[in-house]
């Protein structure tokens, strides 16, 4: 998943929703020496969340659906179309608008900065003013996140064309993202309330 549903995931903890942000951005397991005891249950979180994935036989199918053309990159694809389907389906999801609830995720991480990793400082300038959570809802938004993603991949990854098989296969990936997603908030809710607090 990516940064929407990782967030979303989180619940209204704020040390949780901030380990779960940077959770691809931080190594390692003795994780609550350096950040505390809350981002490191976030950081857990965002691990367990991602082995769920990449688990799920429906998340399978849409991956299935775009390796023949993007090989290994049918992953990072699938996250962000379903970060786009949770924020055009938000309104299901959550009781407060997109728009308010990408302000306050915006004001939380504000709040962390001092232990933000060095990549998610120099990434979230450009995320607050392409206000990347409320934009995922477009299909222009979608496009330049697959854009910056794949100037920034090692190898030519055909990344920035994958919104032409969204779109083709839209109906596809949404019953899909749908299906999966319902599971998935069991999962981390499941989570939060049985996982230990001490993670070391």
């Amino acid at each position: 998943m990516n940064f929407l549903a990782h967030l979303h995931l989180s619940g209204p903890d704020p040390e949780i929703m901030v380990g779960n942000f940077i959770g691809d951005f931080v190594k390692g397991r003795e994780l609550e020496g350096v950040f505390g005891k809350g981002i490191a249950r976030g950081v857990a979180l965002h691990r367990a969340i991602d082995e769920f994935t990449d688990r799920h036989p429906v998340v399978k199918l849409s991956k299935a659906r775009l390796r023949p053309k993007y090989g290994h990159y049918a992953g990072v694809i699938v996250d962000i179309f379903y970060d786009h389907f949770l924020a055009v389906r938000w309104s299901s999801y959550s009781d407060i608008s997109l728009t308010d609830y990408a302000s306050q995720a915006y004001r939380i991480l504000e709040q962390y900065d001092a232990i933000l990793p060095e990549r998610v400082k120099q990434m979230m300038p450009y995320m607050m003013k392409g206000n990347w959570l409320v934009n995922y809802a477009t299909l222009d938004g979608i496009q330049r996140s697959l854009n910056g993603i794949s100037r920034r991949a090692t190898f030519d990854s055909k990344m920035e064309q994958s919104t032409e098989d969204l779109k083709e296969h839209y109906a596809d990936f949404e019953r899909e993202f749908v299906e999966f997603f319902a599971e998935l908030q069991s999962f981390a809710n499941e989570w939060l309330q049985s996982s230990p607090h001490d993670l070391r």
